[in-house]
């Protein structure tokens, strides 16, 4: 698992471990954005998106609208259903 961020390299290490992710965060230029992540009713800032890629390296799903309340179980059933 991963996070992106535009954040700086700094601030992203901060928040990691502050609240002591398990996991990286990577992080990238606003205007170099890999996941298409910029927001498009707030250009220059992210949306909430996670793609789960496969051990293959194959995005297998996108999701586009994240609701943090339930977004990690809906995750987990797609993970097992691989």
């Amino acid at each position: 698992m991963l996070g992106a961020s535009f954040d700086a390299v700094d601030k992203n290490c901060a928040f990691a471990d502050k609240f002591c992710f398990p996991y990286k965060l990577l992080t990238f230029d606003k205007t170099v954005d890999p996941f298409e992540a910029n927001d498009p009713s707030d250009p220059g800032w992210p949306a909430r998106i996670s793609y789960l890629i496969a051990p293959d390296r194959r995005i297998v799903k996108a999701y586009a609208t994240v609701d943090a309340a339930t977004h990690p179980a809906q995750v987990l059933a797609d993970v097992a259903a691989l």
